[in-house]
């Protein structure tokens, strides 16, 4: 009996087990283990997809490392090309794989082509590519370059004439440009490499050579070094310094920075750490400037700033949140202190500056350039430095151009407080600007200061937005102490208690101070309340004969001027100002002015006179001459009138008696007294009336005039009009 086949029988001979169901079952086994056999289903189908990921990662990470990524040589070349629009070879070796977690990027002979536009042919070349790319960050869209060795390397950064393409804005060429943005670099080593950079419209070529020198011996930091040269404006500059860059063997070491640059009459020294060759966030710097002109340094990032005389300055340097930083600034321009801070950033790809600046003793003649001004004869001339000789005429208006092009590439905010300025003339203190410049539209707002116990309050726009520069005045000035603010001008403080109040509102076009008052329309009026007026030289306060002739022998009034109230106002018409009107009631006199001055030529061409309201035997009465230009001004007492009469005085005398000589001097005291009220108002001369309500006929009609009636002769408009346009 065979006894296998009773119930003692033994088990069946395993071997005995077909191939395939063995490993159907060791696959069942490994698809689910007896642990992941308990789990619920949902949970055993996402340990499962976790592992095919895992497993098929794992493939590719194997298959990558094995080959090194050689057969990606081509699908590369042909993304990169789509992806940039720009054409890009690897004529030599090609590796792209996980090294193991971070992934390396190798390449021989690489070219990234530039656009059609550009000069030189291609924007990338190197002979050699080694880096190694952060992977996690990567997958955040973060690009961290753990390291990179790049030999042979050239870089050719260029703008196109107009500004409106760049060789580093990549994809569309007729999209907008972008800033340069370079990825974070920990470690590098660069060997005979460089860059240049090229714009056309700001006139900066540059060419920089990169070399490293590998640390060796005790030495722990490869050290990366640079030179360069170029021009700004034809002007040449040249550049150098160095990055100690951490090696291998001390990773997560700080990188030292050396940067000196020389050119255009300055010197830029940097100094400091940063956190890798080209991570920027974190880094610690200290910055030294000094030179000739600071806005030659600020040229170099596309930004117009004032003209300053000679400076000096020092500053903490670092980036925080992708804004440079300058802190706890200090230094000198001129004879002027300066202290702030100054932020710059590109939000939105457009270039900002916000400062907040202050200055606690300002030398008025640092001041010139900032409107205009040739800060080199200031150095040379003082304030005398203020005045041209053209054409065989003095000239103090400022013609220095804005530049209107690079106010339009950025904005800005800008806080400037300044605690004393130093003028021989007027005491002015605490200045407070605040300047706000956006897509090309500048405004001060405000722009206060106190001057002589007043306070002057401006608004001024200027508008580079149009094709010609639209510049808006609103100057105002509350009421201010004539004593204070004439006390250099011989005016007794003591004595008087007169106050002036005023506002200029004019709006003119052109790019410079001279171009913007020369094309201007406006009204200037002041305003002279009731109060005293007491000088202690000689003057023609009253241009009273009788006190003229008192003072010429007497070092001052012994009584003052009463003002009962006047108004010096002028209307501007295409740059030529008219007196509309010039009238000062005092109990005394009438003092009256017509004509007018251009800011076309800086000419002045106005008479004064004052009309006694008592009878008097002994007054000028003629009107006197104002003259010359704004830089030199020319006071005639002696009037053709009044020459006239002295001449018909003389006459009488020989002819008759000597008594006749008073008679062409004699003052009927006719003078009609001012209606205080539209004087006040700083109202035109064609509203202005008699304290008896009447119209006045004796303030001219608002024109550049001398005559009562407002009148000219053509010989006499022709001639001031020659003058007024600066055609002789």
């Amino acid at each position: 009996m065979d006894m296998r086949s009773g119930p003692m029988a033994p088990a069946a001979d395993s071997s005995a087990v077909p191939w395939a169901d063995r490993t159907r079952r060791w696959a069942k086994t490994a698809w689910t283990p007896a642990w992941l056999a308990k789990r619920p289903r949902p949970l055993r189908i996402a340990i499962r997809t976790v592992a095919i990921v895992l497993l098929t990662l794992f493939a590719i990470w194997l298959i990558l490392f094995i080959t090194k990524g050689r057969f990606l040589k081509g699908p590369f070349e042909r993304f990169a090309t789509s992806q940039l629009e720009r054409q890009v070879d690897v004529g030599g070796d090609f590796q792209l794989y996980f090294a193991p977690f971070n992934v390396k990027f190798y390449a021989e002979d690489i070219r990234i082509a530039n656009p059609a536009w550009a000069r030189e042919k291609q924007f990338f070349v190197a002979r050699r590519v080694d880096t190694r790319l952060a992977t996690l960050p990567l997958i955040f869209g973060d690009r961290i370059l753990r390291f990179a060795d790049l030999d042979g390397a050239r870089v050719a950064l260029e703008w196109d004439s107009g500004n409106r393409r760049n060789s580093w804005t990549f994809g569309d060429p007729n999209r907008p440009p972008e800033p340069l943005e370079l990825p974070r670099i920990q470690r590098a080593a660069i060997t005979q490499s460089g860059l240049s950079y090229r714009d056309p419209k700001l006139r900066l070529f540059a060419d920089i050579d990169i070399d490293t020198v590998r640390a060796a011996g005790t030495r722990i930091n490869d050290d990366i070094r640079f030179s360069g040269r170029g021009t700004m404006r034809a002007q040449p500059f040249t550049l150098s310094g160095g990055l100690a860059s951490p090696n291998e063997t001390i990773a997560g070491g700080r990188n030292a920075l050396t940067l000196h640059a020389t050119g255009l009459g300055n010197r830029l020294d940097i100094s400091g750490t940063l956190p890798g060759p080209t991570e920027l966030e974190g880094a610690d710097l200290k910055l030294q400037a000094r030179g000739g002109n600071l806005s030659r340094i600020f040229d170099f990032l596309g930004v117009a700033i004032p003209d300053t005389r000679a400076y000096r300055v020092t500053s903490a340097l670092t980036y925080e949140d992708e804004v440079w930083k300058l802190t706890g600034m200090k230094g000198m321009f001129g004879d002027s202190d300066l202290a702030g801070s100054l932020a710059v950033s590109q939000p939105q790809g457009r270039l900002y500056l916000k400062a907040d600046l202050a200055t606690r003793s300002l030398n008025i003649i640092d001041a010139g350039p900032f409107v205009g001004y040739d800060p080199q004869r200031l150095d040379k001339m003082g304030t005398g430095g203020t005045v041209e000789t053209v054409g065989g005429r003095p000239r103090v208006l400022p013609d220095a151009p804005l530049r209107v092009e690079a106010l339009k590439r950025f904005d800005a905010d800008v806080r400037y407080r300044v605690t004393r300025v130093r003028a021989e003339s007027f005491p002015i203190s605490n200045v407070d600007l605040t300047l706000a410049l956006k897509n090309g539209l500048m405004e001060l707002k405000p722009f206060n200061f106190a001057v002589a116990g007043g306070t002057v309050k401006s608004d001024i726009s200027i508008d580079a937005r149009p094709a010609v520069v639209r510049t808006e005045y609103d100057i105002r000035l509350s009421p201010t102490r004539l004593g204070t603010l004439l006390a250099r001008f011989g005016t007794e403080e003591s004595g008087t208690t007169g106050t002036v109040s005023g506002r200029i509102r004019m709006v003119g076009f052109g790019d410079s101070v001279r171009q913007s008052l020369a094309t201007s329309n406006g009204r200037i009026a002041f305003v002279l309340p009731q109060g005293s007026f007491w000088t202690r030289n000689i003057q023609l306060a009253e241009l009273y004969l009788g006190t003229f002739v008192q003072k010429m022998f007497q070092d001052k009034l012994k009584k003052p001027v009463e003002i009962n109230c006047g108004v010096i106002a002028f209307t501007v018409r295409g740059g030529v100002a008219a007196a509309d009107p010039i009238l000062i009631d005092t109990t005394k006199n009438v003092m009256l002015g017509r004509g007018g001055f251009s800011f076309r030529s800086e000419a002045i061409d106005m008479a004064v006179r004052a009309d006694g309201k008592t009878f008097s035997l002994f007054s000028g009465q003629s009107p006197v001459g104002v003259g010359g230009y704004f830089a030199a001004p020319k006071i005639d007492p002696v009037s053709d009138e009044l020459a006239g009469r002295a001449g018909a005085g003389l006459g009488l005398g020989i002819l008759a008696s000597p008594a006749a000589l008073v008679i062409p001097f004699v003052d009927p005291g006719d003078a009609k007294a001012a209606q205080c009220g539209p004087v006040l108002a700083g109202a035109t001369a064609q509203a202005q009336r008699t304290s008896k309500g009447k119209p006045r006929d004796d303030v001219g009609k608002g024109t550049t005039a001398k005559s009562e009636d407002g009148k000219q002769t053509g010989e006499e408009r022709q001639k001031q009009r020659k003058k007024f346009l600066g055609i002789f």
